[in-house]
């Protein structure tokens, strides 16, 4: 029997795509059910899954806590306000983590500790919205594509193919076939490098070994998607404000009293579209760059992300055989 369901000839698939969720609950939830909301066939989540920090909520005793979250403290009273804080939280993609004052001085003296932490907290989250994928998209026939970013370190990810079942499918550095129409595609979550240090980024050269590892034994083209994390360099989906990296945290460089905007994107991205003219090329990583662009026969799209908000941007990309017939840049 096929894999996917059967298709009439001259039938389109339908995706949707999303990237740079960050942790967010409540943008992650959006996704999941977006499947039938818009009546895809295909679910991608691109990389940047993981949150970025752990927030302590310092247990003082008695019902009484104390947390700090967007640069304002906040005195919190009962189990009622901890469930409220915990759900702001993680709509922002914040982790958070109960504590004692000793426990509280032991994470502040100790930056491994608040790294275990943090690590474990990250694993937590994403194999639980592994697990409500799976469950939400039981019996819809709907597919979710997941792979990882810069931001995503080996041991987060993991939990993708441990919580992984008939819905949910762990694409990082594969081919993978996404219907019986011969579309395939290639994941790739690494970045060139940043002024941020993040577990998976390299240098371009690097990421150029990777692709054409990634893409050997790949003959035509013409029904492939490259769902690469890093945009293509000076493509408009890559434009971000240049940054002085001598300084922590980096400063945004100005002339006039304007941001110097520059392309932040990956060259080995850009030389690896160029050469294999791939159907449809998905980006994310510079969340300010939503768009979609021609790269020679390639259509090429960043949605964009504004996951601090609990928004939910994503591109509607309809495949028509070799061709890309629509592409809908949504946002709810």
């Amino acid at each position: 029997m096929p894999l996917f369901g059967k298709k009439e000839k001259g039938r389109t698939t339908k995706l949707f795509f999303v990237t740079d969720v960050h942790g967010s609950e409540t943008t992650f939830r959006k996704f999941v059910n977006s499947g039938k909301f818009y009546g895809v066939d295909v679910l991608i989540l691109g990389g940047d899954i993981a949150g970025k920090i752990v927030v302590p909520i310092l247990d003082l005793g008695g019902g009484h806590y104390r947390a700090t979250i967007q640069s304002l403290t906040q005195e919190l009273e009962g189990s009622a306000a901890i469930a409220e804080f915990e759900k702001r939280a993680g709509k922002l993609g914040q982790y958070t983590a109960i504590v004692s004052p000793d426990e509280y001085d032991a994470l502040k003296a100790d930056p491994e500790k608040v790294d275990e932490l943090y690590h474990r907290l990250a694993v937590e989250r994403l194999g639980a919205w592994v697990r409500l994928a799976e469950e939400r998209l039981a019996g819809t026939g709907i597919r979710c594509y997941i792979t990882g970013g810069n931001d995503d370190s080996v041991d987060v990810l993991a939990a993708i193919e441990r919580e992984a079942g008939e819905a949910v499918v762990n694409c990082e550095d594969k081919i993978v076939a996404i219907d019986d129409d011969g579309h395939t595609m290639v994941s790739l979550g690494l970045s060139n490098p940043t002024p941020w240090n993040t577990p998976r980024e390299v240098p371009d050269e690097e990421l150029h070994t990777h692709i054409e590892r990634i893409v050997a034994g790949i003959d035509d083209f013409s029904r492939v998607i490259f769902n690469f994390h890093a945009p293509p360099k000076d493509s408009s989906l890559d434009t971000a404000a240049e940054l002085d990296w001598s300084t922590d945290p980096p400063k945004v460089i100005t002339s006039g009293g304007t941001p110097v905007m520059y392309g932040a994107g990956s060259a080995a991205v850009r030389e690896a579209i160029e050469k294999y003219q791939p159907l449809l090329s998905l980006h994310g990583h510079i969340h300010e760059s939503r768009g979609q662009m021609p790269i020679g026969r390639t259509v090429a799209v960043n949605p964009g992300s504004e996951y601090g908000e609990g928004l939910l941007r994503g591109a509607i990309v309809t495949l028509a055989g070799d061709k890309v017939a629509t592409v809908q840049l949504t946002s709810g």
